[in-house]
């Protein structure tokens, strides 16, 4: 079972949550020390991220994000803050993808 599990739903479709998710994994590796790894599909894309102590996925679906990680021993301490802060992160990369569609 993943210790962080965070679902978001929006309606950006697959071409703009690709970019938002993209942008996402560019923040992640500057702001943790994140690999990620972006694997494309015809339907979804997944993207792989990995660091000392986290692995974990986000699914980026037209209509979704979906992330799973599982933390290390260390990290599991921080379950709850991390998942936050991945979150806010993602919230405010939707956020910023909501304000450039309506313009």
């Amino acid at each position: 079972m993943p210790d962080i599990r965070i679902h978001r739903k929006h309606k950006l479709g697959l071409e703009q949550a690709r970019k938002v998710a993209w942008q996402w994994a560019e923040e992640v590796e500057k702001k943790f020390d994140m690999e990620c790894t972006i694997y494309e599909g015809d339907t979804s894309d997944t993207v792989a991220f990995t660091r000392a102590g986290v692995r974990g996925e986000m699914t980026v679906a037209a209509d979704h994000f979906e992330i799973q990680a599982k933390l290390g021993l260390l990290l599991g301490a921080f379950a709850g803050q991390i998942e936050s802060e991945v979150a806010k992160q993602l919230d405010a990369a939707l956020a910023r993808a909501d304000a450039k569609a309506k313009k």
